[in-house]
């Protein structure tokens, strides 16, 4: 058995993380805590318990949502305690009661937070469940392993960014240890949230966006190759989103007099789950694999994003003339950033980049490469190493006036 790692401990985004969660319990009556399975969730909110008077239940356990029964009399036994509830997303009906209770300690002066909910679901998903509690509640996610914070980024790009993953004492384990990942929840978190999926169906269009990572999404040909109608694709690609598993970045949109692409390209967010998927168990099987490319293109993607401050909007941009940006991300405030990513330490900037940028006259033109030094390009353009860039979007945020979180 693998031992956790202590988030607040060991996690560099992790520890920035956990000083947001403080406080935004500190200014909210109820916090979210958001992200996938085993990225550290638990682990998190119990630091939270080991210094804040509170009660954890788990409800995934017959024991703790029995207790819940009649939530509004369990709970307001607990006024004077922070209430952590892991996998909210299995008692959807419970948001109701918490609005009730939160009024109620609001009336009475209450100030900081009484409920923690964690979820293995988006934003979107629970906000849907959970529409009486606005106003009452911030959202933070809490995401894998990133580039900014590890020293062996290959390790990072083979196994991922879930920290058992990451800290497995082989590459094999780490893979048995990812494929027992997917099984999971494709054979029992899947079924428990509701929909009626054949797991091996699943599995095979998981399996089919790992292959096409990166790819603009073509529903009409995994249709064909699933026998299912596009409906159906759309609501599977909705749920693995929903479950933080699987990202559609959108196109960018403009009115710039140019024919731009429409469909959203897909990735799964972890590279580790999409090289499980595809079978590959090493560096040299992946640096051999036509997806090869597109994985790296998804772990700067994914590190980048998770290292923007709050409120970036990221996109990509393709026009049918072959103009193409891999991310444009806009920042707080309306700075603008066309970014495009090879793994080469001699990068050659495409002319496509060149057409795009002189399209959106974006603020910044950067090239992240696989080496680690910056140095400038021909035509304005800034080559740069995934970490560095990362870290220059992390102190963006930091040297930011804090913003109030999404509510």
């Amino acid at each position: 058995m693998i031992a956790k790692m202590s988030i607040a401990g060991h996690r560099k985004i992790e520890r920035r993380v956990a000083g947001t969660l403080g406080t935004l319990l500190d200014t909210y009556p109820a916090v979210a805590l958001l992200g996938p399975r085993q990225v550290g969730k638990t682990t998190l909110a119990l630091d939270v318990h080991d210094v804040r008077q509170s009660i954890y239940l788990d409800l995934e356990s017959d024991a703790d949502l029995a207790k819940l029964a009649e939530p509004e009399l369990y709970l307001a036994g607990h006024e004077d305690e922070l209430v952590i509830l892991d996998e909210v997303q299995r008692l959807p009906g419970l948001f109701q009661s918490l609005r009730g209770l939160i009024d109620r300690g609001r009336r009475r002066g209450k100030r900081t937070a009484r409920f923690l909910l964690l979820g293995s679901a988006s934003i979107e998903l629970l906000r849907q469940s959970g529409e009486s509690l606005a106003g009452r509640i911030a959202y933070l996610e809490m995401t894998p392993l990133d580039a900014l914070e590890v020293d062996d980024l290959d390790a990072l790009w083979v196994r991922g960014g879930f920290p058992e993953s990451f800290t497995a004492p082989s590459d094999a384990v780490s893979h048995r240890w990812r494929q027992d990942f997917i099984r999971t929840y494709l054979e029992r978190d899947v079924p428990s949230l509701g929909p009626r999926v054949p797991a091996e169906t699943l599995r095979r269009f998981w399996t089919m966006l790992a292959h096409q990572q990166g790819g603009l999404l073509n529903a009409a040909s995994i249709a064909r190759g699933l026998a299912i109608d596009g409906k159906t694709v759309a609501s599977y690609l909705d749920l693995l989103v929903d479950l933080l598993l699987v990202r559609r970045l959108p196109p960018w949109h403009a009115n710039i007099g140019k024919r731009l692409v429409k469909s959203p390209k897909v990735y799964v967010r972890d590279t580790g789950v999409a090289h499980a998927l595809l079978g590959l168990r090493d560096l040299e099987e992946l640096l051999g694999h036509p997806a090869v490319g597109a994985s790296w293109e998804c772990l700067v993607i994914e590190s980048l994003i998770a290292a923007a401050p709050e409120g970036t909007q990221s996109h990509f941009y393709r026009t049918s003339g072959g103009a193409e940006v891999d991310l444009l991300l806009t920042l707080p405030g309306g700075a603008l950033w066309a970014i495009e990513i090879k793994r080469s330490l001699s990068p050659k900037v495409d002319r496509g980049f060149h057409e795009a940028c002189a399209d959106l006259d974006p603020d910044r033109r950067l090239v992240v490469f696989a080496g680690d030094d910056a140095h400038p390009l021909p035509g304005g353009i800034e080559a740069i190493g995934v970490r560095a860039l990362c870290g220059q979007l992390a102190a963006f945020e930091e040297s930011r006036p804090r913003r109030r979180p999404r509510a």
